[in-house]
């Protein structure tokens, strides 16, 4: 089981490398792996699970972020309408965005930052991503809102962004350009 223990830090070098691909097909430990972090995501979310283990809450979680620097992604979350997603992922690759941007109006957080971050993070509205599932079938997804912006997170993990590193430095809370109203959380 992953804990808290298991998530390293900001200021981890391994959270600023390039992740690299799994070759396909995915090991059984690679397999395992992503069933035990898309595990994580689901007992963060278990109020009961979580206190009892000392937990904080996620929605995504990339293999960099358990030191395996691997493109690996579970997400585990609902959207704005009360829509299930979850996914656990082998080398996403987000292969087209829309123009329009949108972003978390209460800014977004991290399981490897423990720190408040404030600050706007523009993200595309919507995504395209090709990836594999666990048995290595290939998918496209299409994701807008809520969904949308927790991939492109854990897909930057990939490429050693860090969420804050989106934010404008100026200007913190500046709107970003071409922005789509949403109801995003």
């Amino acid at each position: 089981m992953i804990t808290m223990e298991d998530i390293i830090r900001e200021g981890n070098p391994i959270l600023r490398q390039v992740a690299r691909e799994v070759p396909l097909p995915a090991t059984e430990e690679e397999k395992d792996t992503l069933k035990k972090m898309l595990e994580f995501l689901k007992n963060s979310q278990n109020e009961e699970v979580a206190k009892k283990y000392g937990l904080r809450a996620g929605i995504g979680i990339a293999a960099p972020q358990i030191a395996i620097s691997k493109r690996m992604i579970a997400l585990y979350l609902d959207d704005e309408s009360g829509k299930h997603y979850e996914y656990m992922l082998f080398n996403p690759k987000i292969i087209s965005h829309s123009v329009e941007n949108t972003y978390l109006e209460g800014g977004e957080g991290c399981l490897s930052v423990d720190r408040e971050v404030p600050g706007y993070v523009p993200r595309h509205a919507r995504v395209k991503v090709k990836a594999f599932d666990i048995d290595g079938t290939p998918l496209t997804l299409r994701l807008k809102g809520y969904p949308a912006i927790a991939i492109q997170h854990e897909i930057d993990h990939l490429d050693g962004i860090l969420f804050f590193d989106h934010i404008n430095k100026e200007d913190p809370f500046k709107i970003p350009d071409h922005i789509v109203e949403s109801d995003l959380y």
